[in-house]
């Protein structure tokens, strides 16, 4: 049998915590349907006479390269399109005579970084300057992808990021992470060595981290793995059922009624004061007494009739 109690607000404690989870992903595991991990190209097409489709890109879904530009600029380049560090915010003189002097009505940049570190964001203009997005879906990186744990190879290179929110090869920056919205930018600057770019031995040669053929290699390449943790915020809830001393004392199950149940004579051993009923099972209900979830006890509890005895459930959720 069972008996109800009603909970109040001291019982009820939610405390969330953060926990992370591993992916590693390689070749065709990125765009498996139960992954999704899409990889653009941005161009920078500059041609008076544009038509819709006509530069396709994805892996996964088709998008526009000239679109995909544009969207990450606006997005997360806007106030770095005149300098790496960002671009100074206009300001305007209000006058005693109530007039304004100076840029009174500019855009609001809403891509500052919330760092104190210097920025460095370099963003290619020119014309048919490209950049590389890998999209990672919110189901995969959660909250946002953990800093320091992104890596995307492939057999040749290693790109990382720092935990500062820069995609590092070698010792280059070749691109931005953003970790809370799990993008991966990678920026070409078209010259070779310039802009804060440089040269890696390969092969005996030279390549340029940071030109187009490289960034094509990790965005359009078969033979890459993409790994990164996730950070997902887990709520506990933890329900403290307490029964006071001078409650639930007495059994309701009908086993302990000797003869016919209408008669409530019960047993011997259950009218003595050494004897306790046992809590086995623990219920949870809404307002309206519905049955939402049930925690066992690993093995039966003892009431006691001297001091209260406190069950915490904890449900994560």
């Amino acid at each position: 049998m069972s008996v109800f109690k009603s909970f109040i607000t001291s019982d009820v404690i939610v405390s969330p915590f953060e926990v992370n989870k591993s992916f590693t992903f390689q070749g065709n595991e990125l765009t498996s349907s139960n992954v999704g991990i899409d990889r653009f190209i941005g161009r920078n097409v500059t041609a008076s006479l544009w038509v819709s489709g006509s530069y396709p890109t994805g892996q996964i879904n088709t998008q526009d390269q000239i679109l995909i530009y544009r969207s990450i600029r606006e997005l997360y380049y806007s106030n770095y399109i005149l300098g790496d560090d960002g671009s100074p915010a206009a300001t305007a003189s209000f006058n005693t005579d109530g007039t304004i002097t100076g840029a009174a009505y500019t855009p609001n940049y809403y891509n500052y970084l919330s760092s104190t570190l210097l920025a460095d964001r370099y963003f290619p203009t020119g014309s048919n300057d490209i950049i590389g997005v890998i999209s990672i879906p919110s189901n995969l990186f959660g909250e946002y992808i953990k800093p320091g744990t992104f890596t995307l190879a492939n057999s040749n290179f290693t790109l990382y990021d720092d935990s500062e929110g820069n995609v590092i090869s070698g010792s280059y920056k070749i691109g931005d992470i953003i970790y809370e919205h799990g993008i991966v930018i990678l920026t070409s600057d078209g010259i070779p060595g310039q802009d804060g770019y440089g040269f890696v031995t390969y092969e005996g040669g030279l390549y340029d981290v940071g030109d187009i053929s490289f960034i094509n290699n990790f965005i359009n390449g078969t033979n890459i793995t993409c790994s990164f943790s996730s950070s997902f915020n887990i709520y506990e809830t933890q329900y403290k059922c307490t029964l006071r001393e001078n409650e639930f004392n007495f059994s309701q199950n009908p086993t302990l009624v000797s003869g016919s149940l209408n008669s409530g004579v019960l047993y011997n051993f259950a009218t003595g004061s050494y004897f306790s009923p046992y809590v086995t099972t623990v219920g949870l209900y809404d307002n309206n007494y519905n049955l939402l979830a049930v925690a066992k006890l690993a093995q039966p509890l003892p009431t006691s009739a001297v001091t209260d005895t406190s069950i915490l459930i904890n449900l994560d959720l």
